[in-house]
């Protein structure tokens, strides 16, 4: 070879390796793979809320205010997406101190599609996140179905969103937040999402009342068609809102499908079980509860726990919610229309609390060497401190906002359905 020719494949060859490494680590900045998930986990999450959760609920109640609860989650939907888009992301998800973020990613400032959250574009992990708070306060609205004005709604959940959910996403996901600095595991929410929700949601089930005629009258679902429909929407959903939360197309990821898979379908099947035992037949709406209880619970551990762990998530979870969905909710006397607080509130409990045990190790979970009485710990305090937090703004919010607009519609408008009353349209045309 002419001597000329080998320096100049030798200086070509160098080049070569002194660029190679740097352009091979910005090509693995961003995963593609990665990227692709968390597009369709977000997707499946929106599917949750519209028109999942819309239809579980619209399904549940009366048939003249079926068009009032599609609204509802309708409704929080664009007015979340504002918040969020406005200031809600950059409170949450910016470090500040340990309790809330700052401002400077409202209005998504210097956030481009070139930016990067881990290996997915800030975007996709904005929108992502976007889904979670939408998907919270439209849990808690089946608690005071059936009679709560729609701007009440909305007041409420959008002043509930700045004052309550950002500082615990904050708090639990946050960079420096102060749950997370004590190492609490909520994987995909059920601190964030379904304690806060269902704790919300029992302070407004006493605030607003009971409906007219409850309980003495009977108020049975009026199509239980859409309600297993949208059940069935929320199960697959719940694939994205778990398996999603690991934020990568990895192993972490599929156990997370996994367990969400197991732990509801346990949840099911021993709630129908409960049900043929004490009243002699398994009811469809049975199986549609506990399904929905099974995967609040699993929620929280979905990263850290093995099959073993949600099959036992499952079972607790499903007695306890059955536990308090009857006698506690009868005990007490408030009138949680669709359930919310047993369901959402007790599901997300449970698995917060087990998470504890099942994510070690030694019972089939990630972590080697846990200390499971510390961790149950750190679990119970910022369940407990959540829950405390959130019924105090609730509180607050509910009684300011009554004064203001009200929070009931008059008894006219809820004997002839909040359909026409306050939307002036109807469902159906019977």
């Amino acid at each position: 070879m002419p001597f000329h020719r080998t320096w100049g494949s030798l200086a070509l060859l160098a080049l070569i390796c002194l660029f190679a490494p740097n352009t091979a680590l910005a090509q693995d900045e961003l995963d593609s793979g990665d990227t692709a998930w968390i597009l369709i986990s977000t997707g499946l999450v929106l599917f949750m809320m519209i028109p999942g959760l819309a239809m579980f609920y619209a399904g549940l109640v009366r048939t003249r205010n079926v068009l009032s609860v599609f609204m509802h989650c309708f409704g929080i939907t664009a007015l979340i997406t504002v918040i969020w888009t406005l200031c809600g992301y950059s409170l949450a998800f910016t470090a500040n101190n340990p309790f809330i973020g700052d401002l400077s990613k409202a209005f998504l400032s210097d956030i481009t599609g070139e930016t990067l959250s881990g290996s997915i574009p800030e975007l996709l992990f904005f929108v992502f996140q976007m889904t979670f708070a939408i998907i919270t306060p439209g849990l808690f609205v089946g608690a005071f179905a059936e009679r709560m004005k729609f701007s009440a709604i909305m007041w409420f959940s959008g002043l509930w969103c700045l004052l309550v959910y950002l500082p615990i996403t904050h708090m639990v996901w946050g960079e420096g937040g102060y749950f997370s600095a004590m190492g609490v595991f909520d994987f995909a929410g059920g601190i964030v999402v379904h304690i806060t929700a269902g704790t919300a949601a029992l302070v407004a089930a006493i605030l607003v009342g009971k409906r007219q005629g409850y309980p003495e009258q009977p108020m049975p679902p009026h199509n239980m068609t859409m309600n297993l429909i949208g059940t069935a929407m929320l199960w697959v959903g719940w694939f994205g809102f778990n398996g999603g939360s690991a934020l990568a197309a990895n192993g972490q990821a599929a156990m997370a499908v996994v367990v969400t898979q197991i732990s509801p379908s346990v949840a099911a099947l021993t709630w129908i079980a409960i049900e043929w035992f004490k009243n002699g037949k398994p009811s469809v709406l049975g199986f549609a509860t506990g399904a929905i209880a099974g995967l609040a619970a699993i929620t929280p551990a979905s990263g850290w726990v093995g099959p073993i762990g949600a099959m036992a998530i499952g079972f607790v979870a499903s007695v306890v919610a059955y536990w308090a969905a009857t006698w506690l909710k009868q005990a007490i006397g408030y009138d949680d229309a669709l359930d919310v607080v047993g369901v959402h509130g007790f599901g997300g409990l449970v698995g917060t609390l087990m998470v504890a045990f099942f994510a070690s190790s030694t019972l089939g979970g990630t972590e080697e060497g846990l200390d499971m009485g510390a961790q149950f710990g750190t679990q119970a305090f910022a369940a407990a401190a959540t829950a405390i937090y959130t019924a105090i703004v609730s509180f607050i919010l509910l009684k300011i906002i009554d004064v203001v607009v009200g929070l009931r519609v008059s008894e006219e408008i809820e004997i002839g359905g909040l359909d026409l009353g306050e939307h002036g349209e109807v469902g159906y045309d019977l």
